[in-house]
């Protein structure tokens, strides 16, 4: 069975259909790419999605969920990762990610799933589509590394040591909350996206290790950098405790 329109009353959101004679198949890999070009194709084409998706080997969650093991995948079933009502609500509604339904999902996102909080305006490029897909249906075999726990953020250099400093700290999640004001002038408290990516329920080490990026220039967003300049290591853990801490709407 495909995954269908849900109806309820008023003011429950309706979800796009997606049955299983409506969604024509497509060919996952042009018969005209070779296997060179599609490997090639795919990694230019995931570089889109590398600000908040990992996959492959050692892949960890980041703003969005790792995508290893993504094909067959139960829609928001990942532990480790907040992810938005609409995407748990889509999982609960028997929404499984195969190669039809990601085509679906990654020509607009915010269409296929009203409310959810990834931040990609989408790809209208069908033949994009099936490369990326494809690539991810090969890459997505390997076994990823242990979720991000505390002091496993990527890093290295500047960064690595004062992020490590902070993460053996214990963050003030109320006096985040009173900092937070400041964040949520751009980043929805809700957790949904709307062309800034989300950071609510970001996984703690991957949040404070973000901010010493932009402390040390390995981020080089103006407006960020700005933000977090004289931001101290105590406030810098309070936010992380406070916002790793909500649960996306």
């Amino acid at each position: 069975m495909g995954w269908n329109k849900k109806h309820s009353g008023t003011g429950s959101r309706a979800w796009p259909v997606l049955a299983a004679g409506l969604v024509t198949c497509l060919p996952i890999s042009s018969p005209t790419l070779a296997a060179d070009d599609v490997d090639t194709a795919g990694e230019r084409l995931f570089s889109q999605c590398t600000t908040c998706h990992e996959i492959g080997e050692g892949a960890r969650h980041k703003i969005g969920p790792h995508l290893d093991g993504i094909i067959g995948r139960l829609a928001g079933s990942m532990d480790g990762f907040r992810y938005s009502m609409a995407m748990r609500e889509a999982g609960e509604n028997g929404l499984v990610w195969d190669r039809d339904t990601l085509d679906t999902y990654l020509e607009k996102p915010s269409d296929f799933i009203t409310g959810n909080r990834m931040s990609f305006r989408g790809m209208s490029d069908q033949r994009d589509r099936a490369t990326l897909i494809e690539w991810m249906s090969t890459m997505s075999l390997n076994v990823p590394g242990s979720l991000v726990e505390e002091g496993d953020a990527k890093a290295s250099g500047p960064a690595r040591g004062f992020a490590d400093i902070v993460l053996a700290m214990e963050g003030d999640a109320d006096y985040g909350a009173y900092l937070a004001g400041e964040c949520v002038t751009c980043h929805q408290a809700s957790g949904h996206a709307d062309g800034i990516p989300s950071i609510v329920g970001l996984p703690r080490a991957y949040f404070i290790t973000a901010l010493f990026e932009y402390k040390t220039n390995i981020r080089t967003n103006e407006v960020m950098k700005l933000r977090v300049a004289n931001l101290e290591n105590e406030e810098i853990a309070a936010l992380a405790a406070y916002f790793s801490g909500l649960e996306p709407q």
